[in-house]
This record gives structure tokens, sequence and C-alpha cells, in this order.
């Protein structure tokens, strides 16, 4: 480590998931095979989005850009996590280590913007049709995914600059299978009131924000499909938010549950599962959920592997 932040530890050790052998075998092949679908699947949805002239809307295009990130998102984690369960060498370099840790932060930040861009995307849609083009312009939508990107890479800088501060001179076993906030700053002789109470005010805005606004957007969105005289009518205009919905609940439940706690309450085996799902199952899942009651997107899909054959 540098010597201006007087630490003696210049590696630390990722325990990962398991020490047991036979069990590592099969966290290898399905972690590898999770990974694959994952940038299988969000690659194809990205590629059919742009190549399909009728989804340069503004919903696909939130959708592409999340799809780049839920990418970006597992490769940060899993190839790494993938080396180490192959050679069975967990040391990680100081450096590597807040690299991971601040690109892990920025991704799963643009991650929740993006959906609170696409749940105004939704709100704007059915509560104000009629203005749907001027308001969702491209230049409004460009600015939206410009700055979920800048103001998520901002919060993770800060959160990298002091962790990068603290010192570290005693243990470095870090129990979980990357380097997360919460584990590194169990392992620092430094006082770390500073990182915590940001990481609980600072970081809870950052991830309730989006949140918040996404359950307002949908508390409109839902008065608005009530006043719907049909049944057929109401199922119709609701279907269009079943997905985004879907992926809300998934991402904000174990996110939350993960991080909008005080340090104090960390559990290092349940924090691995639940990290495990909204690391890599829900990126996996993301581009099934999105696709398999889309038409829209089906027939991209179709297009796509006809222009591949």
């Amino acid at each position: 480590m540098m010597r201006g932040n007087q630490s003696h530890i210049t590696e630390f050790l990722l325990l990962g998931l398991t020490s047991d052998l036979k069990q590592q075998v099969w966290l290898f092949a399905s972690f590898l095979g999770m990974y694959l679908v994952n940038v299988g699947g969000n690659s194809v949805i990205i590629a059919a989005i742009w190549g399909d002239a009728h989804l340069h809307t503004p919903m696909y295009f939130f959708l592409s850009n999340l799809s780049l990130v839920d990418i970006c998102f597992t490769t940060v984690i899993v190839p790494q996590m993938l080396v180490n369960m192959l050679t069975q060498r967990k040391a990680i370099l100081f450096t590597r280590c807040l690299a991971q840790m601040y690109f892990f932060v920025a991704f799963g930040i643009t991650d929740s913007f993006l959906l609170a861009a696409m749940a105004l995307d939704r709100y704007v849609a059915i509560c104000h049709p009629l203005h749907y083009t001027t308001i969702m312009n491209p230049r409004c939508c460009l600015q939206l995914v410009t700055a979920s990107w800048l103001v998520s890479h901002l919060h993770s800088l800060t959160h990298t600059i002091l962790m990068a501060r603290l010192s570290f001179c005693g243990p470095n076993v870090i129990h979980h299978f990357f380097c997360d906030v919460q584990p590194l700053l169990m392992l620092s002789c430094s006082d770390t009131s500073v990182n915590e109470l940001l990481a609980f005010t600072e970081g809870s805005f950052v991830i309730m924000s989006p949140f918040i606004f996404i359950t307002v957007s949908y508390v409109y969105i839902t008065r608005a499909v009530l006043r719907v005289p049909s049944g057929r009518g109401r199922y119709k205009v609701f279907s269009t938010c079943g997905s985004h919905l879907t992926v809300v609940a998934l991402f904000y439940g174990t996110i939350i549950s993960v991080y909008i706690r005080p340090s104090s309450t960390y559990s290092v085996t349940k924090d691995r599962v639940i990290t495990v799902v909204y690391t890599v199952v829900i990126p996996m899942l993301n581009p099934f959920i999105y696709s398999l009651r889309n038409k829209d997107m089906k027939q991209a899909m179709k297009k796509l592997m006809r222009k591949t054959d």
C-alpha cells in the first residue's frame, strides 16, 4: 500500500464463498454458466435494440444502458472470483481491491439511477401520454443517462478516496468473494467513523432517493391505471410496467437489506448469499424478465437471429 497512509498491508485474501474443494467445483461451473448467460443475454438485448429502428424509444434506450451496466457490474466481480477458484490463489493487491470496490459501487448505483429513469419514462407515458414525445425527447434521455453515470462515479470516487486514506495493519482476510465496502471497513485499524457516517447518510440518500422516486412514480401510475374503465384496458396499461417492477423489487429488496443498516449488524454468511443474488443472479435474469413477455423484444431478437444466419 502507499506509504502516505501508514499501512503495513499490501494485499488481502479473499476467502470466497467456501473453502471446500468439492463445493468449489460446482460453484465454479454455476458462476461461469451464469456469467456467460448474463453477458450473452444482455449483449443480445443491446444488439436487438440498436438493430431495430422500432425500438429506438426512450424506454429501450434506458434498457440498453441497463444491460450494458449489468454486464460491467458482474464483470467487475465474477472473472476474478473464477480465477481465484481455478488457481486457489486468494490474494488480491490493495490497489486492485480498491479498484474493484470503486467499479462495483459505481455500476451498482448507475443501475439504481437507470431504474429511476425507466420509472420516469413509464410515468410520463401513462400519466401524460399527450406530452410524452415532448418531455422524453432524445436530449432529455441522454441527459438522464449521462447524469446517472456521472453521479454514480462521483459517489464511488468519494468512498474510494476515503477508503484509501485508512490504515490496514491487522488481519488481511476478507470473508467475502470480492472487495466490498463493509468487509474492508471491518479490517481497518483506523477510525472508520467518517466512512461509516458517509456510507449510512450519503450512501443511503444515493440508494434510497431513486427508490423513493420509483415508488412515488408508481403511486401516480396506479392512480392513472385505476381510472381506465375496462379491466382489460387496465391490464394492458399496467402490463407495460410489469418487467420493470419485477427488476426493481429484486434489486432494491437485496440492496437495502445489505447496505441500509448499521455496520454492527453485518453478517458475513447472510450477506454473501444476498450479494450473490444482486451481483450475479439478477443481472443474469434481467434479459429474460424484459424479453419473455415483450412482443417487441421478441420480434427484434428474431430479426437479429435472421441477420446472423
